[in-house]
């Protein structure tokens, strides 16, 4: 296949509804091409926590100041999810992806200039903003990209970036960071952006919104109670995974024994268990999205509960972790694509709108991990809590096919009444006509 330009690719309009199938001129090259973009979101989101004690000593601040910078990150990620995704809800979905790649850019020059504390934290707020907006849209355009029986598959694609930022590009940033300092980190990140555009406008399609798309159109297929419990699984199932991953140093150190020196491999681990999971589960949300949330959820919870009998173990505590990223990663494309499905209408909203679930799980892990060790617990209560909140999410899974149930029955039944009334002749009443099957 060629890998020519698409900037001559008549635009594909996008209707409510599952998006079609777009022509592109190399469909492999441009998941991969949106995937970059993943994978400098990842690198920066993870990254900047390894680089914390540096940004501490140049800034002249503590280091519980300088954790600020996360916590702004994830309000960011919360904040410019659903509002960027519903600004730019009439934007061809192309013009779309490169302003908010276009704003990351902005945001992480911005980091690398900032010349005090006050105006890094706004910095990392503006960096963050796209971050969610942009997982949303580039999974609706990698599915517009293939048959609806590979966008499982195509939105795995996009989050493979995010999974192999873990492996490669934490690391990597971390090193220049520490090396060159941190600015020079920011500015690493800055560049894979400015690659990401070029890559983005050269190998992606144009994919216009049907003429009928707006913010309003999208804010009202939020009614849908059924994409409100998806996210409600996303934030309270995901939260199990990150109350055990907030505290993975100390619970390794402590518990296992390994030390320090070690830690990247840990960390390795957890990346490697992830890219594999992403890959696993775009297979599972090929077959069925509600599948792949079932084993998720089950991968998940008996991960939580080794975690629990295991982790004195060096050996069974890196298994623990290649499984815990393997899990978690797992449910991504599942939730992803099941959101797509039921948001008729709202498909990069309700997208974009689930990484702020994530990130919400992330706070909400991290808040409950810190509190039952606080509470005496030990460092085994992270993964107890995760089992707890595992549990629930798979709970909230099965009322969520129960009201989806509710809502066929319905659409079906109004779809029979409207045919039997359109059935019967001029002037008979409703009530008096014989319907024959």
């Amino acid at each position: 296949m060629s890998g020519r330009s698409t900037q001559d690719t008549p635009p594909v309009a996008v209707k409510s509804g599952n998006p079609p199938i777009a022509r592109a001129k190399n469909t492999t090259v441009a998941i991969v091409s949106m995937a970059l973009g993943g994978f400098a979101i990842g690198t920066t989101e993870f990254a900047s926590m390894g680089l914390l004690p540096n940004i501490s000593r140049s800034l002249g601040v503590t280091e519980v100041e300088t954790g600020h910078l996360i916590s702004a990150y994830a309000l960011g990620v919360v904040v410019g999810a659903p509002l960027l995704a519903g600004l730019g809800a009439k934007l061809p979905r192309r013009n779309l992806l490169l302003a908010l790649m276009g704003l990351l850019v902005l945001g992480h020059v911005f980091s690398a200039l900032a010349p005090g504390y006050g105006s890094l934290l706004v910095a990392r707020f503006i960096s963050a903003l796209p971050h969610g907006a942009y997982f949303g849209v580039a999974a609706v355009l990698a599915a517009s990209l293939v048959p609806p029986n590979k966008r499982g598959s195509a939105v795995a694609g996009v989050m493979l970036g995010l999974s192999v930022a873990n492996i490669f590009g934490v690391p990597l940033t971390t090193a220049v960071g520490q090396a060159l300092g941190w600015r020079a980190a920011y500015v690493l990140v800055a560049v894979l952006g400015v690659l990401t555009l070029l890559l983005v406008w050269l190998f992606v399609p144009r994919v216009q919104m049907a003429a009928d798309t707006s913010l309003r159109s999208e804010l009202s297929a939020l009614r849908d109670g059924r994409i409100w419990f998806i996210l409600a699984i996303g934030a309270i199932g995901f939260g199990g995974m990150f109350a055990v991953y907030t505290f993975i140093s100390p619970i390794m150190t402590n518990l296992a024994g390994i030390s320090e020196s070690a830690m990247p491999w840990v960390l390795a681990a957890f990346g490697v268990g992830g890219t594999v999971g992403v890959l696993i589960g775009g297979r599972l949300a090929d077959r069925s999205s509600g599948l792949g949330i079932v084993v998720g959820f089950a991968a998940t919870i008996l991960t939580f509960a080794a975690f629990s009998l295991t982790s004195a173990s060096p050996a069974w505590s890196f298994v623990n972790v290649f499984f815990l990223g393997l899990s978690g990663s797992m449910l991504i494309p599942s939730v992803q694509t099941r959101l797509m499905t039921i948001a008729q209408g709202a498909q990069s909203l309700a997208a974009s709108l689930s990484h702020s679930a994530f990130n919400l799980a992330n706070a909400l892990g991290a808040w409950l991990g810190g509190l039952v060790i606080a509470a005496g617990w030990g460092y085994l209560g992270p993964s107890r809590v995760a089992v707890l909140l595992g549990t629930t999410g798979l709970f909230l899974f099965g009322m969520s096919l129960i009201l989806d149930r509710r809502v066929r029955r319905t659409a079906v039944g109004q779809t029979i009444g409207e045919s039997n009334t359109a059935a019967v002749p001029t002037g008979v009443h409703p009530q008096n006509a014989t319907v024959r099957s």
